[in-house]
């Protein structure tokens, strides 16, 4: 969550004409979003992605019927249709493939670096050379934490963080610079494999989230910026409908990865990512989640030869509780909501918690690029005092000889760590903190152990890993909230299994995989796709019912409470995200009423003037613009001038019009040949070209431009009365980037449009600026 403070004073430098203006509540910075807006209903579209301040724009998933698209469409052969959906199927498969791959290099090299790591340790703590081994781990995790946070600062400042919440919006229709470029990818994988290896609290789950995503990316359009393919084919797919179809393939290959989850990928995409979905793209998202899970598999069974270093242990189920039988009874209702209500307050509570934390972070990170390293290397440090000092604060305990498993166990992994303690005992708080993360969900979740952790163990693991997860996320490192929240959940989960005693038949390992899902419920406010991926976590169907029921209550709670935390996270970035459900004042609104709180729309004629598009692209930011025909004699009813809306125009199809130099030295339609000469659809679809590139004579000034080839013919347009409400689901479910409004009554000497809507109109918040009554009829509303 840095920021980069000489963008930020500029972007609150545009504000500066409020100071006039009566203060209020949310002028207080602990409740305004990072990025101050200006009072009005379009506010600056200036957003932070990743760790830097950009300008953002909507992207274009709504097809633009223009002619040429027309003509591109008619002319195409069932050869070349079949060309084109079998390459969608080829790239899904390369996503995969690519994503199954890298997942694998990271798991190889955060498994073989933090098990060498702790191997060291643990041979000059069994030597009682305390001091020694205290400093090795120090400035191995150190080193590793700098690598990573090195790589972010300096080189890649969109690789910081999980990435998930930039994907949602991406995914909603809000480009995001950067985040899928070829150095975010790089950074992302070296930075996850350093920043893990350091024993942060953090995971690799979300970055790989965001690194399957990169690999979509960069493979629908060519390569990276600088180096694309330009083969011919390969270009029908650098669109943002195609790209976005691609993207989800990636985010669910992600998650598959992850958790070894291919159905939980892509229930993961659809429930939580995804704003656009259909059955076409189901088909290829499970696709590219099987492959992931083949080469996961093939992987998984070359390296339990001993091939891979350190790594090898366990196969597709990495949390296995499979050999432990459910059942249940009448009391076990009880406990179980009991975790789902706990799970629903503590995740409200987190999300409230690092709410805070990250505006703190944000106020830091503001003074320049050394105080986000040392942020960072702050954070490392104290995570490692406490997770080598506090194991010698647990009593050692003598293995138990009814267990089959080895006890004690000194090596990388193992549920029973020796540490400090003398042979024949364990200590078992050292088998929670003097491990990998991924090992200490293992141990933790480990079932037939009922006297394995002693209670005050786990409160002291429990308490660490809160304060632990709200001061890592947020660092300038490439980091999840899976894992963390997973450790968190676990805890108490097992705590109260190890309350409830023999008054339950449940498993205290199961108690702490119930405790887990029920603060990732209760943070993240998913229920279908966390069911899924817990039951292929850990291969036991068993647990289904009981998952399920503290999925429903942790949500439920947790939505009484607050948002979910990537919510919190895109109204912080200031992302104009669009929620699903609009809010219930926005039916007391119309869109025509938004239209009048807006500056008149600007419009173009039909064949346009040089020297007016110049100026309407110098003195207006619009990527949108009406084309208007007057003098039109209509089809049917008097033969008298009428004015036609021909459709809308792109900001950026205007600039490539100018930068082909199309233009004509009389006002006149062209012929459709004489377009096709100079452009082609697949150039029109892509996302190129900026209007301070454009060289205009004074004689060209004079010229025209023929604009009807180029228009969007069939854009949405809704009726002046309509509902904000209703506009804005249509808006969203379309994947809009533009909507008409047209007035309600048709005359003669009246405008064929009213105004424009973008995403910026739509949003609540600006909403509410520009018609502050709205405010109390909400405050009603939740009174009701």
């Amino acid at each position: 969550m840095e920021e980069d403070p000489s963008q930020v004073s500029e972007t609150n430098n545009t504000n500066s004409s409020m100071e006039g203006e009566e203060r209020d509540v949310e002028s207080n910075p602990l409740i305004q979003p990072l990025l101050k807006r200006s009072r009005t209903l379009s506010s600056s579209p200036m957003a932070i992605v990743g760790a830097k301040v950009s300008h953002i724009e909507s992207l274009d998933y709504e097809i633009n019927e223009n002619d040429l698209f027309k003509h591109d469409w008619r002319s195409r052969s069932s050869a070349q249709v079949l060309q084109y959906i079998f390459l969608k199927w080829l790239l899904a498969f390369l996503v995969g493939l690519l994503t199954g791959l890298i997942a694998t290099l990271i798991n190889l090299a955060v498994e073989n670096i933090a098990g060498y790591k702790l191997l060291a340790v643990s041979s000059l703590v069994e030597e009682k050379r305390y001091l020694t081994g205290f400093v090795y781990l120090t400035v191995a995790n150190f080193v590793l934490t700098l690598f990573a946070a090195f790589l972010c600062v300096f080189f890649a400042p969109t690789a910081a963080g999980p990435g998930i919440p930039e994907i949602k919006a991406y995914l909603n229709g809000i480009d995001t610079p950067n985040m899928f470029g070829a150095s975010t990818l790089i950074v992302k994988i070296l930075g996850s494999i350093g920043a893990v290896s350091a024993g942060l609290d953090l995971g690799k789950e979300g970055p790989l989230v965001h690194i399957g995503s990169c690999i979509a990316s960069l493979l629908g359009q060519g390569g990276p910026e600088n180096y694309r393919l330009k083969w011919r084919w390969l270009r029908y797919f650098n669109n943002d409908r195609d790209r976005r179809d691609l993207i989800t393939c990636g985010s669910s290959s992600g998650v598959c990865a992850a958790f070894r989850a291919p159905v939980g990928g892509v229930l993961f995409s659809l429930e939580e990512v995804a704003t656009w979905w259909r059955s076409a793209l189901l088909w290829r998202t499970f696709f590219s989640t099987a492959v992931v899970a083949m080469v996961l598999r093939a992987f998984i069974e070359y390296c339990n030869s001993g091939k891979c270093g350190l790594f090898g242990r366990g196969g597709l189920i990495m949390f296995d509780v499979s050999d432990v039988t459910v059942t249940y009874h009448a009391m076990d209702i009880v406990p179980v909501a009991l975790i789902g209500l706990i799970g629903g307050v503590l995740g409200s509570l987190y999300n409230h918690l690092l709410h805070k934390v990250l505006r703190v972070y944000n106020l830091i990170n503001q003074k320049g690029k050394l105080h986000k390293l040392l942020l960072s290397l702050s954070v490392s440090l104290f995570t490692s005092i406490c997770l080598y000092c506090l194991p010698f604060l647990a009593t050692c305990f003598p293995c138990d000889s009814s267990i089959t498993e080895t006890c004690p166990t000194n090596g990388r992994t193992g549920n029973f760590k020796q540490f400090n303690c003398p042979d024949g005992y364990y200590n078992d708080l050292a088998s929670l903190l003097f491990t990998t993360n991924d090992d200490a969900v293992r141990n933790i979740f480990s079932t037939n152990t009922s006297t394995e952790f002693h209670p005050l163990s786990l409160l002291i693991f429990f308490v660490l890993y809160c304060i632990l997860g709200l001061i890592t996320f947020g660092i300038a490192v490439p980091s999840g909230l899976f894992l963390p929240i997973i450790l968190m959940g676990s805890a108490y989960g097992r705590l109260l299994g190890i309350v409830m005693g023999s008054y339950t038949n449940i498993d205290q390992g199961l108690y702490a995989v119930l405790g887990a899902a029920s603060l990732m419920a209760g943070s993240m406010r998913m229920t279908v796709s966390l069911c899924v991926i817990f039951l292929e976590l850990t291969n036991n169907l068993l647990l289904l019912p009981i998952t399920m029921f503290v999925l429903l209550i942790a949500k439920s709670v947790g939505d009484c409470i607050n948002p979910s935390i990537y919510e919190i996270i895109l109204h912080l970035k200031g992302l104009p995200f669009l929620d699903a459900n609009p809010e219930p004042w926005m039916r007391n609104l119309t869109v025509g009423e938004l239209a009048d709180a807006k500056p008149p729309v600007v419009t173009l004629c039909g064949v346009e003037k040089v020297s007016r598009i110049v100026d309407v692209l110098r003195n207006t930011t619009h990527n949108g613009f009406p084309v208007v025909d007057e003098g039109i004699i209509p089809p049917v009813g008097l033969a008298i001038g009428a004015t036609e809306l021909h459709g809308i125009v792109l900001r950026a199809h205007l600039v490539k019009a100018l930068k082909k130099k199309w233009f004509l030295l009389e006002r006149r339609r062209t012929e459709e040949w004489e377009v096709r000469e100079k452009f082609t659809w697949i150039e029109l679809a892509e996302r190129e070209g900026k209007f301070e590139e454009v060289g205009v004579t004074n004689d060209e000034m004079e010229m025209y431009v023929d604009l009807h080839p180029l228009t969007n013919t069939t854009p949405y347009t809704v009726v002046e009365s309509m509902s904000v409400a209703k506009a804005m689901v249509l808006f969203r479910k379309v994947g809009l980037r533009h909507m008409l409004i047209v007035p309600k009554y048709q005359a003669a000497g009246v405008s064929p449009v009213v105004g424009i809507l973008t995403r910026q109109d739509l949003r609540a918040y600006n909403i509410l600026t520009a018609f502050p009554h709205l405010e109390e009829s909400k405050s009603r509303g939740k009174g009701n």
